[in-house]
């Protein structure tokens, strides 16, 4: 495929106007040509030039080689299956089904139309992320024995939202977990067992609002940690191992760069001015060095999904690595149910 790609985003609420239409829009190679949004208004107010219509309008058009699906989590499958159809490449924001039955489904299907499914884990190419991955690779924290991830936000009261309303693919889980499961999978693999805590704890919560699930990997632990009722600052990440250990406070800068409205390459763009800490004991002595990080990009996921539809690099986020989260996914939700610690061996069989 040698023409730029054109590309339809279903959804046009935060996710889709945010993390998505700015690359789309951008990317060099994509042009975004369709929007299918019950607000034409706001659409063509910020996407002058961009036609605004109907899921069926959009399948219809020959024209159009790739369907981004930014809308709510329970209707991610059914959109998917209905793009891959009409022969459209696929592009689904996490998670990307309710669960694994579902998501094997279109994978199947995916493979079958030859057409490509990718899954919009961005927090690949956060800069505190890239950081965490750079030190690991680097053996600067020895064997590492304790990695804790942290999602925490401040928001007391219950938001009337899908995200909150209780419904099928609602929650704090489904909605950060898949960012830090696929983070901690991209760093350590298959996890050993897996054991979860999910909780309402907000006064008319709906659904989970807080979530402690830890993954065991032989000797280390890794603790994937969110809620809404966290008011002070927490580490982002803290890591100890036999040599050293590395925190870091501050969320990747990127998303209030997106909300703010700036754009790639502005100055700044990606960078982090909080610095991780990195420890060490030596000659008996405790030593702390602030440590750079490394620069976030989310762009390099369009660019790594325009280079795959034309035969010219690998899918960013293969759909088959994306079902291993949806597993976790899952699976800590039987685990909460029984309240116990469950084995992910038959995830791997």
């Amino acid at each position: 495929m040698s023409h730029t790609i054109n590309a339809a985003l279903v959804g046009y609420g935060f996710a889709g106007q945010t993390f998505h239409a700015p690359f789309l829009a951008t990317t060099p190679g994509l042009t975004l040509r369709w929007v299918v949004s019950r607000d034409a208004a706001k659409v063509q107010a910020e996407l002058p030039g961009c036609l605004v219509g109907s899921l069926e309008q959009v399948l219809a058009d020959e024209s159009v080689d790739l369907v981004v699906i930014a809308t709510p989590n329970d209707t991610h499958a059914p959109i998917a299956r209905q793009a891959l159809l009409a022969g459209k490449h696929v592009v689904i924001d996490k998670p990307f089904a309710l669960d694994l039955a579902e998501a094997e489904a279109l994978v199947e299907l995916a493979e079958k139309q030859q057409r490509l499914l990718s899954i919009f884990h961005n927090r690949r190419w956060d800069g505190d992320f890239l950081t965490v991955r750079r030190l690991l690779a680097e053996g600067d924290l020895g064997e590492v024995a304790q990695f804790e991830s942290h999602f925490d936000r401040y928001r007391p009261e219950v938001r009337q939202r899908w995200r909150e309303a209780g419904g099928p693919g609602s929650g704090l889980w489904f909605d950060l977990g898949p960012h830090i499961l696929d983070q901690a999978l991209q760093l350590f693999g298959q996890p050993d067992w897996l054991q979860a805590d999910l909780a309402q704890q907000r006064p008319g919560a709906l659904s989970d609002d807080y979530f402690h699930v830890v993954l065991g990997y032989g000797t280390l632990r890794v603790i994937l940690h969110g809620s809404c009722l966290v008011s002070a600052t927490m580490p982002r990440f803290v890591i100890h191992g036999s040599t050293g250990s590395f925190i870091k406070f501050g969320m990747d800068v990127q998303e209030e760069q997106l909300k703010a409205g700036l754009r790639p390459p502005v100055a700044g763009w990606g960078q982090d001015p909080d610095l991780g800490q990195l420890s060490r004991v030596v000659d008996g002595q405790s030593q702390s060095q602030p440590v750079n990080g490394e620069v976030g990009d989310y762009g390099a996921y369009y660019r790594g999904v325009c280079a795959a539809i034309k035969g010219e690099g690998a899918n960013p986020v293969p759909a088959q690595e994306a079902l291993a989260v949806m597993a976790l996914l899952d699976l800590a939700r039987e685990s909460d149910s029984q309240g116990k610690r469950l084995s992910c061996q038959k995830l791997s069989d």
